[in-house]
């Protein structure tokens, strides 16, 4: 599959992806990439994720393919369920650097913020039913977010193919991934494999 062939629905995390971060290269440089905005990026509410998340998979028109970062990648996984429930479902996750929302206490200070027990807002306990859709997760061996034997724990419950990407941080601007070569190449990978597997053709949206 080419990527001219799936809507790209690209879901940040907490506080959104900056100009230089890999997400926003990848929404402005593919042309069916666009960003799933939520209402509040600092003060994020699961439910109202969620719903974005599902709305935007409704509206699309080509195949679905979710591209997600951090407490993004949690949101997928609890939107899970409902987007089963769509006529035409997801076809894939592209799932990097999760989030332990398990964990938020032991988050790092982030943009002056410390994060603790129910400021998550929701999105703990983790999901742990097994996505509907197949999904590879990128894990780091050194994300101040989640450690690498969370990430596999992660991809365990949800049946996805892990990546090990080495000691490479959060896997953002931060880190030193703006462009993230290797990430495209393994998305490109990724949607070769989809492309493999049957496919839900969307609809055109009657007149």
């Amino acid at each position: 599959m080419k990527t001219s062939e799936a809507d790209i629905l690209i879901v940040p995390g907490w506080s959104s992806s900056g100009p230089d971060h890999w997400q926003s290269r990848w929404e402005k440089n593919l042309k069916t990439a666009r960003r799933i905005e939520q209402q509040d990026w600092v003060r994020p509410d699961k439910d109202a994720w969620v719903a974005r998340i599902v709305e935007a998979a409704a509206q699309s028109v080509r195949p679905v393919v979710l591209v997600g970062h951090s407490l993004g990648t949690i949101a997928i996984a609890h939107a899970g369920a409902k987007l089963a429930r769509l006529p035409a479902p997801p076809i894939g996750a592209f799932l990097v650097a999760p989030a332990d929302v398990d964990r938020a206490h032991s988050w790092p200070v982030t943009a002056g913020e410390t994060f603790g027990a129910g400021q998550e807002s929701g999105f703990a306990p983790l999901p742990r039913a097994i996505l509907p859709f197949p999904s590879v997760l990128v894990a780091s061996g050194n994300d101040p977010y989640c450690s690498a034997d969370r990430a596999r724990e992660f991809a365990g419950v949800w049946g996805s193919t892990v990546i090990e990407s080495g000691e490479v941080g959060h896997i953002n601007v931060a880190s030193g991934h703006g462009p993230w070569p290797d990430g495209l190449l393994a998305f490109g990978i990724f949607l070769q494999r989809l492309s493999a597997a049957p496919v839900a053709l969307k609809r055109t949206p009657d007149a």
